[in-house]
């Protein structure tokens, strides 16, 4: 994937998804005491359980989210150039690392770590040592990505 900011033209409106992000996580943990982890809410309706109805809104804010942005400027160009094999790999990577850590970079570098949680910031730290790792092999070891 090659998707490529152009430092030049950021502009402070840039900010506003990080500012949606921010107050959507607030409202979601001040309103119904719930953490925007977005791996446990996606596997909570995966579950043959009571399906509440803001894990089916927050899911479907983030597919609709594109085309609302598309609607004001155009979205990126996307380019995939790995094979179907790697990102299947990785795919199952990234569900495995979930699973271990119990959550996703949303749950504990977005939520925990502004609680202030010792294990978040311990997940959150571990997963990007393990990203940096990751890509390190990926291009420098084995030359896949």
């Amino acid at each position: 994937m090659s998707i490529q900011i152009d430092w030049q033209a950021f502009t402070p409106i840039s900010l506003v998804g990080g500012l949606m992000l921010g107050v959507a996580t607030v409202i979601l943990l001040l309103g119904i005491g719930r953490i925007a982890g977005i791996s446990g809410i996606f596997s909570s309706l995966l579950k043959p359980k009571r399906v509440e109805m803001w894990q089916v809104l927050f899911i479907l804010g983030l597919v609709i989210s594109p085309l609302f942005y598309g609607l004001v400027k155009p979205l990126p160009d996307i380019e995939v150039s790995s094979s179907l094999p790697l990102l299947i790999g990785a795919g199952l990577l990234v569900g495995f690392g979930t699973r271990l850590g119990s959550g996703c970079t949303s749950g504990h570098g977005i939520c925990g770590n502004a609680r202030l949680s010792p294990r978040s910031m311990a997940a959150t730290v571990t997963f990007m040592l393990f990203g940096i790792l990751t890509v390190y092999i990926g291009r420098h070891v084995l030359g896949l990505i």
